[in-house]
């Protein structure tokens, strides 16, 4: 049978970087194959190739057996290819339908008036075709990260696509999100669409896919069925060695308070109080996860304890000392990093070199400031041992850090944090868009400095990540801490309970307890 997709010998060069090296690749009808590879492997480049983002240097694309040529997306939507980035392309202050219809608006009568109400129709269809369910009236700004990926997809289904493309799409969704999201991709593919599915979450590709196809540096390395595989070989695929899967940790050994949270009350954008009273702590030398399903204020949490939001009322302490309302560079100086939950908005100057978003926070520190003049070597020097130490995939130091990969961007905020002497690691989504190595590296990486007596604050959309490096565990929900709990006394269903509203004693009830003490790691 003629394949619905058919890459043959795809090369994209960048200044200084083979993107893409001769790939071949075939996807049949209805059916779902996911792309794997690390961080910088040219996943992304492939497929804005694929959608007309990109021109490659050298190949051939076919669709069902006739060469095109695809020049602009609007070539590849009239071919029936539909992308969903992943960072969404939706305009917040615009309702679903207009949206949907941006680009493809219809329109009557002799003052073109926009047919909003034909189009919410098709949405309305479209919606329970595929079990989509969305207000074709509501604002994208009131909808939540999940239905707002609904939208997308319906986006491109309304420009009859039959070859979806998704990049990363359960990077900001919650567990349940996830699992509704692949309930709709298994329907798609039952109606005979074509899905690529980009991801680093191993077990959703086993879960999701019916093929693998694996890249690293550029090239095809190997394809498998997934019923012929599991993490540990797609791992090994990707990566080229061996990854450990679990995380290995010596039991904690707690010190002195680092972390003291009085009372804390914050407002969100619409002066909302989404932080209601929350009391916690958190030593030197242990991880304090904080689970919670996202929205329920953690957003709003971190920026208050680094500086991004103010404080309505109480208090945060850092060894004793009040740094409430502090700026974020009064909190550097105390001994506090953070990993930004948005590293594009929050975590980096995309406009600046890879080697100066290393030092954005200390330039004005020795070594790399001599009084009023910045060292520029010592600066270089840094940037060269953080590239090679990280392994962050940049043709050099000095190109600017939007050209990055998206994990290797979060690998560039990671080496930054890390670099310094620190008391508390505030991290928020860690590993949000790594690849399994990468991970497997961050992961040890923040048990060593727990180890080293960092107090570290965990927040994380992945419930396994929370298990598997928390020694203790504090349930958020609806802006309060409703249990704190030692990591090894509880199941990852006890937790998902607390996570969805029940009570400590509640979950305890209704879930089995822990089978062991070393959860998986998110992979």
């Amino acid at each position: 049978m003629t394949p619905v997709l058919e890459l043959r010998n795809i090369t994209k060069r960048f200044p200084g970087v083979l993107a893409n090296d001769h790939i071949n690749l075939t996807l049949e009808e209805g059916e779902i194959l996911a792309l794997l590879g690390e961080n910088g492997a040219g996943k992304s480049t492939l497929m804005n190739i694929l959608y007309g983002l990109y021109q490659p240097d050298e190949g051939e694309i076919f669709i069902r057996g006739q060469e095109v040529h695809i020049q602009e997306p609007a070539d590849a939507i009239q071919l029936g290819i539909g992308m969903v980035h992943q960072h969404f392309m939706l305009v917040p202050v615009l309702t679903v339908t207009e949206n949907v219809m941006l680009g493809a608006e219809t329109t009557k009568g002799p003052i073109r008036v926009l047919k909003r109400d034909e189009v919410a129709a098709r949405i309305k269809e479209l919606s329970e075709q595929h079990g989509l369910y969305v207000d074709p009236y509501a604002k994208v700004e009131t909808l939540s990260v999940g239905v707002r990926q609904r939208v997308e997809i319906i986006k491109v289904l309304y420009r009859d696509a039959t070859i979806l493309i998704l990049d990363e799409p359960t990077a900001v969704l919650t567990p349940q999100e996830a699992d509704e999201l692949f309930a709709i991709l298994r329907s798609l593919r039952e109606q005979g669409v074509s899905i690529i599915f980009i991801s680093h979450k191993l077990r959703e590709v086993l879960e999701l896919a019916d093929r693998v196809v694996v890249i690293r540096r550029g090239k095809v390395v190997g394809e498998t069925r997934t019923e012929d595989a599991n993490q540990a070989k797609l791992a090994e695929m990707m990566v080229g060695r061996q990854v450990a899967l679990t995380v290995e940790k010596e039991p904690v050994q707690m010190g002195e308070l680092v972390l003291d949270i009085q009372n804390l009350h914050v407002m969100d954008d619409r002066l909302q109080m989404t932080v209601d009273g929350i009391d916690l702590q958190v030593h030197a030398g242990e991880v304090l996860g904080i689970a919670g399903v996202q929205g329920n204020g953690q957003t709003e949490f971190v920026e208050a304890l680094t500086g991004l939001r103010p404080v309505q009322s109480g208090r945060v302490l850092i060894n004793g000392r009040d740094v409430t309302n502090a700026s974020p560079r009064e909190l550097v100086e105390a001994g506090v990093a953070h990993i930004p939950e948005d590293r594009q908005s929050d975590g980096l100057v995309l406009s600046f070199p890879v080697a100066d978003n290393f030092v954005i926070n200390t330039y004005y520190q020795p070594p790399f400031a001599r009084g009023w003049r910045i060292n520029r070597p010592a600066i270089e020097e840094q940037a060269e041992r953080l590239i090679r130490e990280f392994d962050i995939r940049t043709p050099n130091a000095h190109v600017p850090v939007s050209h990055l990969s998206g994990g290797n961007q979060q690998k560039v905020i990671v080496a930054r944090e890390f670099s310094r002497p620190i008391k508390l690691l505030v991290a928020n989504q860690p590993t949000r868009g790594l690849d399994v190595g990468s991970i497997e590296y961050i992961h040890q990486r923040l048990i060593d400095k727990r180890d080293a007596g960092v107090a570290v604050l965990l927040v994380s959309a992945e419930l396994d990540e929370i298990m598997g490096l928390s020694d203790r565990i504090a349930v958020m929900f609806h802006g309060k801490i409703t249990a704190v709990v030692n990591a090894s006394d509880v199941s990852k269903e006890q937790v998902g309970l607390m996570m969805a509203g029940s009570t400590l004693e509640e979950a305890l009830q209704q879930a089995p307890g822990p089978a062991n003490n070393q959860p998986e790691a998110v992979l």
